[in-house]
């Protein structure tokens, strides 16, 4: 079964850390290998995390406290924003700050060099650019728990949208398979999830939920599907994930997913959806 762990708690660095220990029997392959490690956070928008819309820095800065006292040296914290300014972005979110801290590299992927994928079985998505940084390491994809009018939610695998030279293509009437194809080339390692404040309403200018939470897992699909789970959505509902399942990158079904940490019945809240 996939794990995946919920901690609440009131400090977001120790809690991300907590949550990646109780984790940590999966991580081998990502603690142990030389490739560089893409930390991937979601700011499409120039907003502060406490808005429920932005990944909250302190969450970030946990991943990076988890990854650099295991030995990782060669980490990179890595987004392409689609409504502002990607350096704009970091230092509203303060992650700018957490990278001169720990002394990580900060790049903005609407910047890097791109390269040419062809997404194995494809749905949709027969070719798609992406950048090279995003392409060439293990990737911790760090998603803000929020919804989405399109997709119902926008989690850890919709985030790997921020690593494509044309955000906008993928929205072609299809964009629950072209997510699915995504995901196929572009596949986090490990997927942690800011529920620390949550948004509902709107993907970039929706209402703060605070729910003090963190979700981590190492089945991009399973953690993304408890997130929706939280959320009060049936992941059976999310079609990109029900797709993502069928081309073999994890399971959406609850059943199959041993939740550790706090159950989900314990913090789910029904989240409101504009359309």
């Amino acid at each position: 079964m996939s794990k995946v762990a919920i901690v609440k708690g009131l400090n977001p660095v120790e809690s991300t850390v907590k949550a990646l220990e109780m984790i940590e029997s999966g991580l081998s392959g990502l603690l142990s290998v030389e490739r560089p490690i893409l930390i991937k956070p979601n700011y499409i928008v120039a907003k502060h995390p406490s808005t429920g819309m932005t990944t909250d820095s302190r969450v970030v800065e946990g991943v990076v406290k988890f990854l650099k006292e295991r030995g990782n040296k060669k980490l990179i914290i890595g987004e392409g924003s689609g409504w502002a300014d990607t350096f704009e972005a970091f230092r509203v979110a303060g992650v700018d700050k957490v990278a001169d801290k720990w002394g990580v590299e900060l790049i903005d992927l609407n910047k890097d060099c791109f390269v040419e994928v062809y997404p194995p079985n494809s749905l949709a998505l027969n070719k798609v650019t992406v950048a090279k940084t995003a392409f060439e390491s293990l990737i911790v994809s760090v998603p803000k728990l929020k919804i989405h009018r399109l997709t119902r939610v926008t989690l850890g695998i919709k985030n790997m949208m921020g690593a494509l030279a044309s955000k906008g293509a993928m929205h072609n009437g299809k964009l629950h398979e072209n997510i699915a194809d995504l995901a196929s080339v572009l596949k986090p390692s490990l997927t942690v999830i800011d529920g620390v404040v949550a948004g509902e309403g709107h993907e970039t200018n929706g209402s703060p939920v605070e729910m003090g939470l963190v979700i981590a897992g190492t089945d991009p699909v399973a953690v993304d599907a408890v997130g929706a789970a939280v959320m009060g959505i049936s992941p059976l509902e999310v079609k990109h994930l029900v797709l993502a399942e069928k081309k073999g990158l994890g399971t959406c079904r609850l059943e199959k997913i041993e939740v550790v940490g706090e159950p989900i019945e314990k913090v789910r809240r029904k989240f409101r959806r504009t359309m």
